[in-house]
């Protein structure tokens, strides 16, 4: 019993740790891109351009957009979202091949 409950204790323990991790990911991700955002569009209107040409730049938004999808999968990881194989997929496949095993066994006897 008390062996389950490290267990769970574990388990637990390992989950937030994934959550503070991803936590940690996005706080980063936001301060340092509006960091380059701004480095970004200063040097270009110091350069002459105006405020909205700058705003608009695709170097602006290409690091949120490259660095979000990763945040995008690490959210999904940690949050443990799997449309295409969630729980349901996993116990259909399960209840298959354990009815393909029954078959198999009874060509046998």
């Amino acid at each position: 019993m008390e062996t389950d409950q490290r267990a769970k204790r574990k388990r637990a323990k390992k989950k937030v740790e994934e959550l503070k991790g991803f936590y940690i990911h996005l706080t980063v991700y936001v301060l340092v891109n509006i960091m380059i955002s701004l480095v970004i569009i200063v040097a270009q209107v110091s350069d002459g351009e105006s405020v909205a040409e700058a705003v608009l730049n695709f170097g602006v938004f290409s690091t949120w957009l490259f660095w979000g999808i990763g945040l995008f999968f690490h959210g999904i990881k940690v949050f443990r979202y799997n449309p295409i194989f969630n729980r349901n997929w996993e116990e259909r496949q399960i209840q298959k091949y354990m009815e393909q095993d029954r078959q198999e066994a009874e060509k046998y006897r």
